[in-house]
């Protein structure tokens, strides 16, 4: 028999209108919120990495912590003005609770572009604008201006999944409706969410990413010795002449973190923004946001010259991985970029015992350098039937080109069992 009371899904048009704890307990389920005093909220006791790497014992098989999720990380975008509808991402949150408990959640913007996204769909908007249609506005489920592959499908362990996958993508297809878009779009998700999504109709789509995996490394070295002699060679040339003309380099994480290191970075950040997009997606308070509320999850890898920031990379840590973000520079050094953003995310990562580095989107150059391809995951329901069967044909042929590459480059590796 039908549900005489089927689930109510609610549309949260900010984070604001949940408690943190809630929204957490469905983002990183067993691991403590991220609390601050701003918003009257207490704060969690403070807990050091490795206290934090032994967490995923008490919590759900398979789940670990990602700060792009949680409440502090995404509210700073809202509050800092990053995402809103003067920037075209505006919070459509999908959240569902029964009897006063958090039971799910998808975060949800509806969309006016494709911008920021880092899996590209201009073509599919520019065919059905071609023949009359709309493609704006869309629903995006991702974190903004972040290609961190995550979970999308914000499910509590307590309760039936299959149900919950079903309510949310019917939540998905009813909220896209009623905005009168055209599609819904949940990109760099799971590989078990793809397929669940799979299951209830949606297109699906891979792309790769390059990621760098601790085998258990004691040091650098020891990660250097896995690599073939050629490899081995380039590698520590590029480091000895990134660090030429005394440039120094560190790491700023935790209470150390200032508005003067964010001033530099956001300088960096801007440099490099102007270059890729013209302006940057990223505004200066939502930097300050991030250090005060989640300074014990970011880390600056800074390099400095003559007493001055030059160059800086920011990362975010997990219970399990380095999520390497943003880059930039206001001086050209040869190999800096390959030393700040990969070769010293991989001594942190050794240093605080983290599984892997994540090191962002693209970029066939970090097979070289130890970063490894990996299949990255989306999944999308476009509503008009003549632009959604075109799609389908089209990503047929797209994943098998995904993993025909993928394929040839890990032939390609570093390492000395791959070593051609």
């Amino acid at each position: 028999m039908p549900e005489t009371n089927p689930p109510l899904l609610k549309v949260l048009s900010s984070l604001d209108e949940i408690p943190s704890a809630d929204w957490d307990s469905l983002a990183n389920p067993g691991y403590p919120p991220i609390l601050h005093e701003q918003a009257g909220w207490i704060d969690s006791p403070e807990m050091t990495q490795p206290e934090i790497n032994q967490l995923p014992d008490s919590t759900p098989q398979g789940t670990s912590f990602n700060p792009m999720l949680s409440h502090a990380f995404l509210q700073a975008l809202e509050e800092s003005g990053c995402v809103g509808w003067d920037a075209g991402w505006i919070p459509q949150h999908l959240y569902w609770e029964e009897n006063g408990k958090p039971v799910a959640a998808v975060p949800t913007y509806a969309k006016s572009h494709s911008q920021g996204e880092y899996v590209f769909d201009h073509a599919w908007a520019d065919a059905l604008e071609r023949v009359g249609g709309d493609y704006y506005p869309k629903l995006q489920s991702s974190i903004p201006f972040t290609p961190v592959p995550g979970r999308r499908l914000l499910i509590s362990p307590d309760v039936n999944r299959a149900k919950a996958v079903k309510v949310l993508t019917s939540g998905l297809m009813e909220l896209t409706n009623r905005i009168e878009g055209s599609s819904a779009h949940l990109t760099f998700l799971t590989e078990q969410e793809w397929k669940e999504l799979g299951d209830q109709g949606f297109l699906l789509r891979t792309d790769q990413q390059f990621h760098w995996d601790n085998n258990t490394y004691a040091n650098f070295d020891e990660f250097l010795n896995a690599l073939s002699s050629r490899k081995r060679k380039s590698i520590r040339k590029e480091r000895k002449t990134a660090l030429e003309h005394d440039i120094e380099v560190e790491w700023i994480t935790g209470p150390d973190l200032s508005e003067a290191h964010w001033d530099a970075f956001y300088e960096f950040y801007k440099d490099t923004s102007s270059r890729k997009w013209g302006s940057p997606y990223l505004n200066r308070k939502f930097f300050s946001l991030l250090g005060e509320r989640l300074a014990d999850h970011t880390l600056l890898i800074m390099a400095k010259r003559e007493g001055r920031y030059i160059a800086g990379a920011l990362n975010m840590i997990g219970s399990d991985t380095l999520y390497g973000r943003n880059w930039g520079c206001v001086e050209d050094h040869p190999c800096l970029h390959f030393e700040i953003c990969y070769y010293q995310a991989i001594e942190f990562a050794i240093a605080k015992g983290l599984k892997r580095v994540e090191a962002g989107a693209q970029g066939t150059h970090k097979l070289a350098r130890g970063y490894m391809p990996n299949l990255t995951y989306s999944a999308h329901w476009i509503a008009n039937p003549s632009l959604r069967n075109a799609v389908a044909h089209y990503l047929d042929q797209e994943r098998q080109a995904v993993l025909y590459e993928q394929e040839i480059l890990s032939s390609h590796g570093p390492f000395r069992q791959q070593d051609t």
